[in-house]
């Protein structure tokens, strides 16, 4: 289990809280209606589709939780391309406990494989660009530091994980605090110690949030065109990172147009859950 993927949650309380929700006051009453307390179970999970793989520390942790002596053996590390039919997980011990733990472990590997394996088709689609691709804070609640975990897995970088570690100024803030200019220098006065980035939707905010003291420019919905002439107009002052209603097919002119980052919320909020399966033998 890697410090990354640990980083920020309570991996046992969690397990603890999803077997409950899934085992119920009376447990797996088809295991212990069909199964002998003493069997066995040896199974294989692998992937049926070609995927990028994240999430098998955490299936290993559900079957650890309902089988402590359980025998696991990891078969591909998280980040791996692997193609259809690719073994992922080998794993022995207790039927009763495995199978009751198995629909907890696959749903977490398949969601979070998901998300990697969607990543990973936006970073390859901005490959040789420069571009980094970043994450955003549209996860699932409760989810977000194994959903981040699963874009990194994907190759992307992570944005802010909470709402206190970063200042990030969009149009709300503006509309309230009455301007770019007037927002972005009331939170450098606020001395909190941390980069301020601010939203802009039009090329004439960008040189009064600059000249107020912003560090980074998030680029919002703007197209290519647009984004040209704004990358050209900050001439490399500050980072500068595009975002909204990027799609697959849009984020390569997207990153062309010569921004620092490009964030998508697609990779976390519509991620189909990947194709894995495990079965006995």
């Amino acid at each position: 289990m890697t410090e990354a993927f640990v980083s920020g949650v309570d991996l046992g309380a969690f397990v603890r809280q999803v077997l409950v929700e899934d085992l119920g006051e009376g447990g797996d009453v088809t295991s212990a209606a069909t199964i002998p307390a003493d069997a066995r179970f040896d199974a294989v999970m692998a992937s049926r589709d070609a995927v990028t793989v994240a999430g098998l520390p955490m299936a290993t942790l559900f079957f650890q939780a309902l089988d402590p002596e359980v025998f696991v053996e990891q078969l591909v590390a998280d980040g791996t391309r692997v193609s259809a039919g690719t073994a992922l997980m080998r794993l022995s011990g207790n039927a009763r406990a495995l199978l009751s733990a198995e629909r907890s472990a696959l749903n977490s590997v398949q969601h979070l494989t998901g998300i990697a394996t969607m990543t990973r088709a936006y970073v390859d689609a901005i490959a040789g660009t420069g571009c980094i691709l970043l994450d955003t804070r549209k996860t699932l609640p409760g989810l977000r530091v194994l959903e981040k975990y699963a874009t990194r897995m994907g190759g992307a970088e992570n944005h802010r994980m909470r709402l206190d570690d970063g200042l990030l100024i969009k149009d709300n803030h503006i509309a309230v605090a009455g301007g770019v200019a007037t927002a972005v220098r009331a939170a450098k006065a606020a001395g909190l110690a941390l980069p301020v980035q601010v939203e802009v939707d039009r090329i004439d905010q960008i040189e009064p949030a600059l000249a107020a003291g912003a560090d980074r420019l998030l680029l919002d919905n703007m197209g290519p065109d647009t984004l040209l002439e704004a990358v050209a107009l900050v001439a490399g002052r500050v980072p500068t990172e595009a975002s909204g209603g990027v799609r697959l097919d849009t984020i390569r002119a997207i990153a062309e147009s010569g921004v620092t980052y490009v964030s998508v919320g697609r990779i976390t909020q519509s991620a189909p859950a990947a194709d894995i399966g495990l079965d006995y033998g």
